[in-house]
């Protein structure tokens, strides 16, 4: 299509980021410092940017990022006291757990034990309940990054057809979920899904969430489709081929500057909402 509409997740971060910087400094004159605690089990060097990457993003807006290191021989016991500690911290406002942890972990026990008060990350059950039932303070940052990029630029949902491609706990299923809650008609697809090119077809609004290169093609999109991203693999590329389905779409993230951007942005957000509850506790 012509005039297609890219929808800059660079830009939507950073004016996000901008905002907060501001909240943060108002906070901080309060004397809370909105702080994100990280947990990296392990020695992934994936895992290990990832880290680095959400603590440089904290301190360039003025939060504290505590980085908490464990050996890759942890147990779970051992993870769930370090995680108890800090939902006592009162200077701690959100706790994230870095996945994937070694195969020893229990990582479904280690995100329910993180207090709903600090599930900034969207991984509890509690708080995949809440956002289904439409009151969820922290939903999963990356459908929260799904649904930020749709409303900066002020792209209808209410009334379309939304093709979600993946069923994942922190992506596929929320997203489907808030999707429905703003009134979107939802597909949720996955890998037993027949007939999947047929299906995509009749979207409106396709959400690419399967962690597979280049797997939606241009011929399963129709004429003046929206198109998020957000599948991140090797080579710098998506889960859309961006190419063909560019010349099918009304609008459509690019990777890398698509979700991810505004993925992380989102963590800091909730973060700063996390830390803002405080401030308003100790004014009562």
């Amino acid at each position: 299509m012509e005039n297609v509409l890219i929808l800059d997740g660079s830009k939507v971060a950073s004016e996000i980021k901008d905002q907060l910087q501001k909240k943060v400094e108002v906070l901080t004159e309060k004397g809370i410092v909105p702080c994100l605690a990280t947990i990296l089990v392990g020695d992934d060097p994936s895992s290990a940017t990832y880290v680095k990457m959400k603590g440089n993003a904290c301190k360039r807006i003025g939060m504290i990022s505590k980085r908490i290191d464990l050996p890759k021989e942890t147990t779970t016991e051992e993870l769930l006291n370090v995680i108890h500690e800090l939902n006592d911290d009162e200077n701690i406002h959100g706790i994230l757990l870095q996945h994937p942890v070694p195969a020893q972990i229990d990582e479904r026990a280690a995100f329910e034990a993180i207090s709903i008060e600090k599930d900034v990350d969207g991984v509890t059950s509690l708080g995949f309940g809440q956002t289904a039932l439409g009151f969820g303070e922290y939903p999963s940052c990356t459908p929260a990054a799904i649904i930020e990029i749709i409303d900066y630029y002020n792209l209808p949902i209410e009334g379309k057809h939304a093709v979600v491609i993946g069923r994942s706990p922190i992506l596929g299923k929320p997203v489907s979920m808030m999707l429905l809650n703003r009134n979107a008609t939802v597909t949720t697809c996955h890998s037993r899904t027949q007939n999947l090119p047929q299906i995509v077809k009749q979207a409106d609004i396709i959400v690419a969430a399967v962690g597979k290169a280049n797997f939606v093609q241009g011929d399963w999109v129709k004429e003046g489709a929206v198109i998020l991203d957000a599948g991140y693999n090797e080579g710098n590329v998506g889960d859309v081929d961006y190419d063909a389905c560019f010349a099918k779409a009304s609008a459509i993230t690019p990777v890398p500057g698509g979700v991810g951007p505004v993925t992380i942005s989102m963590l800091l957000k909730q973060t700063v909402a996390a830390a803002e509850k405080i401030s308003v506790k100790t004014q009562l």
